[in-house]
């Protein structure tokens, strides 16, 4: 039996991140990671192979890592875990280990509707042949239902219409798309942009049930219509894959992930766990977060993976940082949207900026960038932010993050100190961040004047 430094379970972007990590600050350590699959997709990529890009095998994380990072890589499947003599018990082989991490990720939530396991009706599974068949089934169909009008259900809709597919209806229970990511402005706007694209879009309508023989025919919804469905995608979020961690007895958490703490250890002191696996905790407050994005998972990876020998790193908590795009309209969110912030029972002002990209605004590339941002009134500290605009609206949201992160206030962000030019970003006299700090501070000025 081989044994390992650190062995790590799982190659997506946990799992992989996790093994760099470990190789970076213990340079001399023996590292294998082990993962089920023969190819790694890129998870984000998924609903792009549905439109822009030709098939999986083109959203593909190379494995050129192993090689230039000397990472060992094992695929296979794990069956089981023995804690106690520090076994990794695979289908074909054992492994010991010193270290453990766990980067299992998740499964794709599967609703309790009427018809889900019909012939045609497919979740979005991290798998390269059953996302190749799924492609391959989309071609000739005329009809195509997603049910979620999340990032998942409003990304692949679009792709899929995109692909010349002749009906496309998005299906979302709640008052609007995206809307537990965004305000309702925000909701609106990529609710236009969808239907402006000739994507269908029914809100606020629960699906009853999916109807038809063997293959799916049709959706019925709550409302009492029914609409025609070839395809039908169930795009309605992840839950962890905890279930080896279940089996070997590790403290399993409120959203069903497995217990982790700020340095990522599991109840198992020699197991550390990451990803869409692991439980989350909210950088507000500190309560659980469902939360499970690629970009938290990379962080989480690159918690574990340094503190594996010696605890050198803790997360601060689940902040969520994302963006999503269709066409040429992208919509970021750092941190708190105004509707979650009063959620959480913060008493808060929000201010909004609307500026160009460029200075003057008739140089190419020019784009419209809205910034919402949100304050905790007394203190001032920033909560999070919302940007509507063009590809640059990547950027602007991680800035924003590192600011809510750092709890800046509006004073801070109001004197934040940036660089401009006419071809790259908007004008230093109408600095969206900043104007709009600067906007939240005279509120707030008036609210403090009137108590």
């Amino acid at each position: 039996m081989k044994s390992y430094d650190v062995i790590v379970v799982g190659g997506s972007a946990a799992g992989l991140t996790a093994a760099q990590t470990v190789r970076r600050h213990y340079p001399n350590k023996r590292i294998l990671v082990v993962r089920k699959e023969e190819r790694v997709l890129i998870p984000c990529g998924i609903p792009y192979i549905f439109g822009s890009l030709e098939n999986p095998r083109e959203n593909l994380v190379p494995d050129i890592a192993y090689e230039k990072m000397n990472l060992g890589l094992h695929i296979d499947q794990v069956m089981d875990i023995d804690r106690e003599n520090r076994v990794v018990k695979t289908e074909k082989e054992e492994f010991g280990y010193e270290k453990l991490i766990l980067g299992t990720g998740s499964y794709p939530a599967m609703p309790p509707i009427p018809g889900h396991d019909k012939e045609g009706v497919y979740a979005v599974i991290k798998d390269v042949q059953y996302l190749t068949d799924m492609q391959e089934k989309l071609k000739p169909v005329k009809n195509v239902v997603v049910i979620g009008g999340g990032f998942i259900g409003i990304e692949i809709s679009d792709e899929i219409n995109k692909s010349g597919v002749e009906n496309v209806s998005v299906i979302e229970i709640e008052k609007h798309c995206l809307y537990q990511s965004y305000d309702e402005e925000f909701c609106v706007e990529m609710e236009q942009q969808l239907q402006s694209r000739g994507v269908n879009i029914y809100t606020g309508s629960k699906v009853i049930s999916i109807d038809g023989g063997e293959h799916v025919e049709s959706v019925k919804l709550s409302t009492g219509k029914t609409i025609a469905a070839d395809i039908v995608i169930l795009g309605i979020g992840a839950v962890a894959n905890a279930d080896l961690a279940k089996k070997i007895g590790l403290r399993i958490g409120l959203t069903g992930g497995i217990v982790v703490d700020r340095a990522m250890r599991t109840s198992d002191p020699n197991i550390f766990a990451c990803g869409d696996c692991a439980e989350k905790v909210s950088f507000f407050g500190g309560n659980s977060s469902a939360l499970r994005l690629a970009s938290i998972a990379t962080l989480e990876a690159r918690v574990a993976g340094a503190n594996v020998f010696g605890i050198k790193r803790e997360t601060p908590g689940t902040i969520g940082v994302w963006g999503t795009a269709v066409g040429d309209l992208a919509l970021g969110t750092a941190g708190l949207t105004e509707k979650m912030a009063k959620a959480h029972g913060y008493n808060v002002v929000s201010a909004v900026n609307e500026s160009v990209n460029r200075h003057p605004g008739k140089l190419a590339g020019a784009a419209k960038i809205k910034i919402k941002l949100v304050f905790e009134i007394n203190s001032g500290v920033l909560l999070g932010g919302q940007i509507r605009g063009d590809a640059s609206v990547g950027e602007i949201t991680n800035a924003v993050s590192a600011c809510v992160q750092n709890r800046m206030t509006a004073e801070q962000i109001a004197m934040f100190q940036s660089g401009t030019h006419p071809l790259i970003t908007a004008s230093p006299i109408a600095y969206g961040i900043v104007n709009a700090a600067e906007a939240a501070i005279s509120k707030m000025i008036k609210v403090k004047e009137q108590l």
